[in-house]
């Protein structure tokens, strides 16, 4: 079962949350969006209120799930918009189902696989949890994510990343570790896709974003002033109006 809330009516756009978040990181915009659309935020398999996957799982198997959730609400078709971890799913999602999507969005995300050091990384990630637990590792995590580790998100969003279950956050991290490269669904998908970019994120740089929209058919490239990883969080008025600009030009 896939947890979700909903809010407004209009053309569905469909918002996925990112890696230790669930869908309570978009409760800012949600009411800003849903003014003139149907909002639906969803929590990934094994967060928030979702039911998880059995392990071992994949990418593909979490975006299978929300395809699923997807089809059982009756959609014929919306937008899906994913945050970090929730980009690499909606770039499954549109690799299988493309006719399913009006258009897609990555917000501080990518089509690149991993590097092999971001692998390595990823490995030191999970033994780190398994020792450790969760709260040590969310606690360092989750701040350099933010442009300013002064925002006043930075508090709430450590605390709702502790709620993580380990289990879903090591499966999680395994699952994105062999995720492979898709930027051949950025060079076939023939509708349109936003690329949210944070001029001072670090993880998913700007240049790197700039490089994919490069490689799409009808791209629309954003880059949030004064943000990080976070720019959901971090600059709420140009994330909404880069949302409403793209969601407004795809449901016409």
């Amino acid at each position: 079962m896939i947890h979700y809330t909903e809010k407004g009516k209009g053309f569905p756009v469909v918002l996925i949350h990112g890696f230790c978040e669930t869908h309570e990181v978009w409760s800012e915009l949600i009411p800003i969006l849903a003014d003139e659309y149907r909002v639906i935020a969803l929590d990934l398999p094994g967060f928030g209120g979702s039911d998880a996957l059995a392990r071992p799982f994949t990418l593909d198997d979490a975006a299978q799930a929300v395809v699923t959730f997807i089809q059982e609400l009756n959609l014929a078709t919306c937008i899906v918009l994913g945050h970090s971890l929730g980009g690499y799913v909606v770039l499954a999602m549109a690799e299988r189902n493309p006719k399913l999507f009006a258009g897609f969005g990555l917000i501080h995300s990518t089509a690149f696989a991993d590097s092999e050091e971001r692998k390595i990384s990823r490995g030191k990630v999970i033994e780190f949890v398994e020792e450790h637990g969760v709260k040590p590792f969310v606690q360092s995590f989750i701040p350099p994510l933010f442009f300013n580790q002064a925002h006043p998100a930075v508090a709430p969003t450590v605390v709702l990343a502790e709620k993580t279950p380990l289990k879903t956050l090591t499966g999680y991290t395994e699952a994105m570790r062999g995720r492979p490269d898709r930027t051949r669904v950025l060079c076939e998908y023939s509708n349109p896709i936003l690329f949210l970019a944070g001029e001072k994120d670090s993880i998913i740089p700007v240049q790197s974003l700039e490089e994919q929209a490069g490689l799409a058919a009808k791209p629309t490239l954003v880059v949030l002033h004064n943000a990080a990883h976070m720019g959901m969080l971090e600059n709420i008025p140009e994330t909404a109006a880069a949302i409403r600009m793209f969601v407004q030009r795809v449901a016409v």
